[in-house]
């Protein structure tokens, strides 16, 4: 017997051929493959989609879904149509020209206005006259006329003082460029004291002596004409008269004007003028100061519900009145700005009207400029106060251009006295805008009220003019 052959008994059995360790106790030996196979969609090839889409299943489905996205379709254009015909319609714009889209302004003497004293001077005033947003402006007169004197009349020559026809010309050209219309004053006596037409035996005979001169002056790019004294030509010569607008009217340009100027201050006589006379627009008198609240209301409605606002002009001051500031007082002036340009119709100002110039003795003062000396050297208070007024015009100059309810809308009177006046200003679907006016020492509460009126307001713009009269600008939503 020997020790080794107890140690191969116990010793480990060798492994199978192959590496392969036998079972012991129970275990049992898995095999996992190292990289399962992916398994992949392909779908359906093209002979099984027409075998499937053929199938009685599939063509019921594939009409039931045409026929509802048919009928969805028709839905939605029946009710694109009915939402079409049931929203409210915008109302037609109005016909208007060229001076019913901002405010006229009057240069009644160029000597006055420019420094250089003539029209290369007014030329170069131009972009200052773009900034208050202004549509035409109101030259002259500046024809040859002698005080009183008939046979001296000459109606085409430009008075020496005021400049040359040269000179005209290129103002005209300039104002054209930057979108301003020209107007000229042709009053026949506009230096005599003997009425506009200087005498009723002379009508006849300065009329037909104007008619060439219109053919004239309209030849040289004018846009317009001015006349004072309308109601007397028109009624002495009709005839004449009838010439006289048809030159103006009915050329081959007809965007020209016809403005007639009269002393009339009572609404019906203006009322009566305008239609008689067949003018354009109609400068009177019927915003003269000493009318108080009813009365301008009254004369306003009465003017507004018999012609169109087209029509209407409104003006306080002129060459023969003098300036706004001077006429309403300085702290006032703001005030009957925003009643010009909130009005219904054609707003027409003095040169300087905008700054608050006063006449100081003459009808013609200087005009300031911001680059002047003589404004440059007034009282720091009163610069600042004419700066002021100046931009107060100009906004609400722009406003007006730019909003429907201010250039054509509708005219809404809600409240009046003998010192306050309020009423809307209303155009469709656009923004509205309410006026009211206090020229009493003591303030006022007003009552206002109608359908066109909303619950509240936004925007509101306050003015208190110095002392106790105020005008209040609200836009409401």
């Amino acid at each position: 017997m020997t020790g080794g052959g107890d140690r191969a008994a116990d010793a480990p059995s060798a492994p199978p051929a192959g590496g392969e360790v036998a079972e012991k106790n129970g275990a049992v030996k898995l095999k996992i493959p190292e990289d399962a196979e992916e398994v992949k969609f392909t779908g359906l090839n093209k002979e099984e989609l027409l075998k499937v889409a053929g199938t009685p299943g599939w063509v019921r489905t594939r009409w039931a879904l045409l026929v509802v996205f048919w009928l969805g379709w028709l839905g939605m254009l029946v009710g694109a149509i009915l939402i079409i015909l049931q929203a409210p319609r915008c109302r037609e714009l109005p016909t208007t020209n060229w001076w019913n889209d901002g405010p006229l302004y009057q240069i009644g003497s160029i000597q006055a206005f420019t420094d250089s004293h003539n029209l290369k001077g007014l030329e170069q005033k131009i972009g200052s006259l773009l900034e208050l947003k202004v549509k035409g402006l109101v030259v002259g007169p500046i024809h040859v006329a002698p005080h009183n004197d008939t046979m001296s009349l000459r109606f085409e020559e430009i008075s020496p003082e005021a400049g040359s026809l040269e000179q005209f010309k290129g103002f005209v050209q300039a104002a054209h460029k930057k979108g301003i219309s020209v107007v000229l004053d042709l009053t026949p006596n506009y230096q005599g004291s003997s009425g506009p037409w200087f005498s009723y035996s002379s009508v006849k005979y300065v009329a037909e002596r104007l008619k060439s001169a219109l053919v004239f002056w309209l030849n040289q790019g004018v846009d317009g004409v001015q006349l004072s004294g309308v109601e007397l030509v028109a009624s002495q010569e009709p005839t004449l008269w009838s010439d006289i607008r048809a030159i103006v009217q009915n050329g081959t340009d007809s965007r020209r004007v016809l403005i007639g100027v009269t002393e009339h201050s009572s609404a019906e006589d203006v009322s009566s003028l305008l239609s008689s006379s067949g003018v354009d627009l109609l400068i009177s008198r019927v915003l003269r100061q000493d009318k108080d609240a009813t009365e301008y209301a009254q004369s306003i409605q009465l003017l507004y519900s018999s012609h169109s606002q087209t029509n209407l002009a409104w003006s306080l001051g002129g060459r023969t009145e003098g300036h706004l500031a001077s006429l309403v007082g300085p702290t006032l002036v703001r005030l009957y700005q925003l009643l010009l340009l909130t009005l219904p119709g054609t707003p027409v100002f003095n040169y300087g009207d905008e700054l608050g110039l006063t006449d100081k003795g003459t009808k013609f003062p200087k005009m300031l400029w911001d680059s002047d000396e003589e404004l440059n050297g007034t009282l720091q208070e009163e610069r600042a106060e004419c700066l002021s007024c100046h931009r107060f015009f100009r906004s609400l100059s722009e406003l007006r251009g730019k909003e429907r309810s201010l250039l054509f809308g509708d005219l809404v009177l809600l409240s009046n006295s003998s010192s306050s006046l309020a009423y809307l200003r209303v155009w469709d679907q656009s923004e509205r805008y309410l006026a009211a006016f206090n020229w009493a020492e003591e303030a006022a509460v007003l009552r206002l009220s109608g359908a066109a009126l909303p619950q509240q307001a936004c925007n509101v713009h306050l003015l208190r003019i110095s002392s106790p009269p105020t005008s209040l600008l609200n836009k409401p939503p």
